[in-house]
C-alpha cells in the first residue's frame, strides 16, 4: 500500500477530522524519526498514519483498539513489522515492543497532542509560535493535556533521546505539516 492508497484507507474509516489530522501528525513525526535513525522513512511514515485506523470502530472498547487495527491491516497484506507496530502501541495489551518503530509510534502517538494542545494555548494557534522550552514547561503541569500520557512520550530514551531532543523532532516534524493540521 503507498501513501496514497493509506490516505484513502484511513479517510474510510476514520471520519474525524480531528483524529485525521492526528494520524497525520503522528506519520510526520515517525518519518522524521525514520530519516534521524537512518530507519525505513516510508515504512515508519505508513505506521504512523495507520496506527489508528480502528479507533472510531474501538472508541468504546479500548481493549480491542490496536487489535482490531492489526488485523484489518493484515487483512490489507500491510507489512507484518507495520501490524506489529500497530497492535503493540496500544499498552493496555501489554505486548513486547520489540523493534525501535514499535518503541518510536508509541512514544510519537501520545506527543502529537501535547503539542497540538501547546499551539491551541498560544495567542496565534500556531507551531511557529511555539518551542520546546514552552512545550517542555506545560510537560510538567498535570492538567495541560491530560490525555498526552507523559511516561509514554518519555520512552523516547528507549531511541536514545532525550525528551528535549524527541520534542524538538517532533515539533520540526509537525511544523513541516503545519497546513494540513491547520496550525
Amino acid at each position: 500500500m503507498d501513501r496514497q492508497q493509506a490516505v484513502a484507507y484511513v479517510k474510510k474509516h476514520l471520519k474525524n477530522k480531528n483524529l485525521f489530522k492526528h494520524v497525520l501528525a503522528t506519520e510526520a513525526i515517525m518519518k522524521k524519526l525514520a530519516e534521524d535513525l537512518n530507519e525505513d522513512t516510508e515504512k515508519w511514515a505508513l505506521a504512523g498514519l495507520l496506527h489508528d485506523i480502528d479507533y472510531e470502530k474501538t472508541a468504546k472498547d479500548a481493549r480491542q483498539h490496536s487489535l482490531l487495527g492489526a488485523k484489518m491491516l493484515e487483512e490489507q497484506g500491510i507489512s507484518p513489522d507495520i501490524v506489529y507496530a500497530v497492535r503493540v502501541h496500544n499498552e493496555i495489551h501489554g505486548l513486547e515492543r520489540k523493534t525501535n518503530m514499535d518503541k518510536a509510534l508509541y512514544c510519537a502517538d501520545p506527543t502529537t497532542g501535547l503539542i497540538v494542545a501547546a499551539a491551541l494555548i498560544s495567542p496565534n494557534k500556531k507551531l511557529s509560535d511555539i518551542d520546546v522550552d514552552f512545550i517542555i514547561r506545560r510537560f510538567g503541569e498535570k492538567a495541560f493535556a491530560r490525555g498526552a500520557n507523559r511516561e509514554q512520550i518519555k520512552s523516547c530514551s528507549e531511541l536514545g533521546y532525550s525528551l528535549e531532543e524527541f520534542i524538538g523532532l517532533s515539533l520540526e516534524a509537525m511544523r513541516e505539516i503545519s497546513e494540513d493540521l491547520g496550525l
